[in-house]
């Protein structure tokens, strides 16, 4: 679908959208437009009995009389004084859905002028184009039977109004992370034959192209280094275990470069829970348990499209989590890379010890000063949380605050939860210096505390578990029914906020 930019003309055909206020009131060119077509946009208002211009409601009228249009929508947008920018975003997303349901295949939004909005016509505009953009997504790869009238059919859509050209650039500035945020939702929806450890590298080694360099250890190279929580959990897979590292140098500092900021990802391309194995229902889900790996890779290719001004490292823990006659077995104690040592009380507790040694090796290796992980860790943050929020745990108030805002300014919104010292002890054994689970009470914050332990003295750190958004089960204005890429966005904004200020 190719999202367009023109002046604030009314189309010689096809199908015409244009922005109306709660109430139904109209601009000066849906009066216009109303007055060509007979006043038809007055009766339809006065005919309806639900639509009241109230935020992504819309309204169809076809075949108006007066002009050569096949359709009017009257697109609402609610009090413009109270209408934010991802009410704009959601308004461009509902449209497209909007139109590819009527079967519509080229359209133009004609945005009015109000002077009471909270947000320039040129931002609106190219946010809700953003917004339609990031709504057009589908992983229809695999649908070879597809019947033509559930596909989409919008090829086209224009956004009129009188400053265009300033809206085609901030426009083209959003667009730059639409192909990471794609990626993510790609990767997170392929199926585990699809992509598992070695072919997760494949496709991040398409970033190359945008200057982010790729490292990848093997299982010699990890065991090498002591990694043996993580190399742990893939014992029982026929697929080698992969830790990938992704560098952008983006803020052009002379020299070795710092690295201020390292995001890590918990890539677990299938999770069976090994000998602590699954319950067969809605296993299949599992094939996503490689979110954090998802996130953190889209995230990289977002940073690069639009050279952020930031040096940052990406870093994914790959495995699989498969039982075999090799398979990690609960009672078994293994040795992290910080020399910390854990017993294991359940093997589909997988995700930590993954992550273990994956932050300790970015800390001693980049010396970052903030750490941020994600990880579909834990079915216990969706008990707390449900599925709207991602459950944020952090040593850092500072940080958290970041993470907050930004989650708010992007529809990806995250959620403090405590941790304590009561928590920890939970994680205390006879057998080792910890264990990897705690007991049946508060467990996404026992495996937040786990993780914390391998955070070093002075390093700022948050925790995302993102177990309850990674995957939707219904469609959302800029999100549909499947894989979110929830942590993208809002990573993207913090690093925006926090380092390129």
């Amino acid at each position: 679908m190719q999202i367009g930019f023109s002046a604030p003309d009314i189309p010689g055909k096809g199908t015409l959208a244009i922005t109306v206020l709660e109430d139904g009131k109209l601009g000066e060119a849906g009066a216009d437009l109303d007055r060509k077509t007979g006043g038809s946009l007055t009766r339809a208002l006065k005919a309806s009995s639900r639509f009241k211009g109230k935020k992504s409601e819309f309204l169809d009228i076809l075949a108006p009389q007066g002009v050569d249009l096949d359709r009017i929508v009257l697109a609402g947008i609610g009090n413009p004084s109270e209408t934010s920018e991802l009410d704009w975003e959601a308004l461009g997303g509902n449209l497209l859905y909007h139109l590819n349901q009527a079967g519509v295949g080229e359209a133009t939004l004609l945005f009015e002028a109000f002077d009471e909005s909270q947000v320039a016509q040129d931002r609106a505009a190219a946010l809700a184009g953003y917004g339609a953009s990031l709504r057009s997504y589908r992983f229809d790869r695999y649908r070879t039977r597809e019947k033509q009238e559930k596909k989409p059919t919008l090829e086209t859509l224009t956004l009129a109004l009188k400053d265009h050209k300033p809206a085609d650039k901030l426009y083209k500035d959003l667009e730059r992370t639409v192909p990471g945020i794609f990626m993510a939702r790609d990767v997170i929806s392929e199926p585990a034959n699809v992509i598992y450890p070695e072919s997760f590298v494949q496709e991040a080694r398409k970033l190359e192209k945008l200057g982010v360099k790729i490292e990848v250890l093997g299982e010699a190279e990890m065991r090498e280094r002591g990694m043996h929580a993580l190399l742990g959990v893939g014992e029982g897979s026929q697929r080698d275990s992969q830790l990938l590292v992704m560098t952008w140098p983006g803020a052009d500092k002379k020299g070795e470069p710092e690295f201020p900021v390292a995001f890590v990802g918990k890539g677990v391309c299938f999770d069976t829970g090994g000998i602590s194995i699954k319950p067969a229902a809605n296993m299949e889900d599992m094939k996503w348990d490689m979110g954090g790996a998802g996130v953190v890779l889209g995230l990289m290719h977002v940073l690069a499209s639009r050279k952020a001004k930031v040096n940052a490292i990406g870093v994914c823990g790959l495995v699989e989590n498969m039982p075999d006659g090799r398979a990690q077995r609960p009672g078994d104690i293994v040795t992290s890379m910080s020399g910390q040592t854990i017993e294991i009380i359940n093997t589909d507790a997988e995700g930590r010890l993954v992550l273990a040694d994956a932050l300790w090796y970015v800390q001693e290796r980049f010396k970052p000063k903030t750490v941020i992980d994600l990880a579909t860790l834990t079915g216990a943050i969706l008990v707390a949380l449900g599925k709207s929020q991602a459950g944020l745990f952090s040593n850092n108030d500072e940080l958290v605050e970041s993470l907050e805002n930004a989650g708010k300014n992007t529809s990806e919104a995250v959620w403090h939860m405590p941790m304590g010292e009561e928590f920890d002890q939970l994680l205390n054994t006879d057998s080792a210096d910890m264990k990897n689970t705690g007991n049946r009470w508060g467990g996404s914050i026992t495996a937040a505390q786990f993780l914390k332990r391998f955070i070093q003295e002075g390093v700022s750190w948050a925790h995302l578990d993102i177990a309850g958004v990674t995957w939707s089960e219904k469609d959302k204005p800029t999100v549909p029914k499947g894989a979110t890429a929830h942590g993208v966005r809002l990573l993207d904004r913090y690093v925006a906020d926090t380092f390129e200020k």
